[in-house]
């Protein structure tokens, strides 16, 4: 129980730190701004690599994405966290550049793999990790971004509907079509494999 109160109290803490990091925002302080940068830049560049599966885009969009922030501190209103806010603006960004470069999926994993001999645990991790890729690459932008928010950055339905600015029924139905496809297209990998 003291653990559950000591980490709501951790977030809150967070939470006040980046509202004080927007005030100054506002006010134009550049310091502010780094430090809110380096906050979200992993957590933003995870999410946005994980929607757009093109290494050469995450710079780009999480740039477009801080440069809103900047810009824009002063319409936060306070209706969502500012993590919310802020992730709702990298969603808007990466559709933009998708829309912009094409929906085309690097897959990273083939490029960069090893031709050396690997222990078989090793080959088998990365031929996983290689199947999970281009299972994930064919879904659409909507519905990797929900599998990245859920499952690597730990929003739940609600804070994803106002992220993504649409109803919790049509996050639940993306999860829901989003898991449905990986597992067919891990189902075929698999059997491919045999």
């Amino acid at each position: 129980m003291r653990f559950l109160q000591a980490t709501s109290e951790a977030g809150r803490a967070a939470g006040q730190d980046e509202l004080v990091l927007l005030e100054r925002i506002c006010a134009g302080d550049a310091q502010a701004f780094d430090a809110l940068y380096r906050a979200y830049q992993p957590r933003l560049k995870r999410f946005i690599g994980g929607m757009t599966r093109q290494p050469g885009l995450v710079e780009e969009v999480l740039d477009d994405t801080m440069m809103v922030v900047w810009h824009k501190a002063p319409t936060y209103n306070g209706e969502a966290k500012v993590s919310t806010w802020i992730f709702a603006i990298a969603y808007r960004q990466t559709l933009k550049a998708l829309r912009r470069h094409g929906d085309e999926i690097e897959l990273a994993e083939e490029r960069d793999a090893a031709s050396s001999p690997e222990p078989d645990v090793e080959r088998q991790q990365q031929e996983l990790h290689r199947h999970l890729g281009r299972a994930l690459a064919g879904l659409s932008a909507e519905q990797r971004a929900v599998i990245e928010l859920t499952y690597y950055l730990g929003y739940g339905c609600r804070e994803i509907a106002r992220i993504m600015d649409c109803p919790v029924d049509t996050v639940k139905t993306r999860m829901f079509y989003a898991r449905r496809k990986l597992r067919t297209l891990l189902e075929l990998k698999q059997e491919e494999a045999l």
